[in-house]
């Protein structure tokens, strides 16, 4: 893959390391929550995509590092997004067979992931667009 292909670089050292950063904490956010790494949350679907959300938020950290900005700030946006989601419809109407957080719009935790989550798609959303328009020209 050619180097144009996947890099950008108006996406700034410091830009990339902030959104590894990010992402590293919205692994940790989680894998605090569900209780350490080994533990899976009930239902088991919620607790697995605790795990995948992990993990995708590793291997985006390294993308990010590695100046593999387009696919980084994709699938960064995406670790954003996705617990934003689950955090709002948790809260809201609850997820199948999941109803223990209705409501508890205020737990600790929940508001510091959300502000890492919100601060992630600030910064990655913009910079996946400058990434496309950079491929087009």
């Amino acid at each position: 893959m050619p180097e144009h292909a996947a890099t950008a670089p108006e996406t700034t050292w410091a830009a990339r390391v902030a959104g590894a950063l990010l992402c590293l904490a919205v692994a940790a956010i989680h894998v605090v929550d569900q209780g350490g790494v080994t533990t899976t949350r009930d239902p088991y679907y919620v607790g697995v995509a605790y795990h995948v959300l992990e993990i995708v938020a590793v291997v985006t950290a390294v993308l990010l590092l590695l100046r593999l900005v387009r696919p980084g700030w994709l699938l960064a946006t995406g670790v954003a997004v996705g617990p934003l989601l689950g955090y709002v419809f948790s809260r809201s109407s609850g997820l199948p067979d999941y109803s223990d957080d209705i409501g508890n719009w205020t737990e600790t935790l929940g508001l510091v992931s959300l502000a890492v989550e919100g601060a992630l798609l600030l910064l990655a959303a913009p910079a996946f667009v400058r990434s496309l328009r950079r491929r087009r020209s």
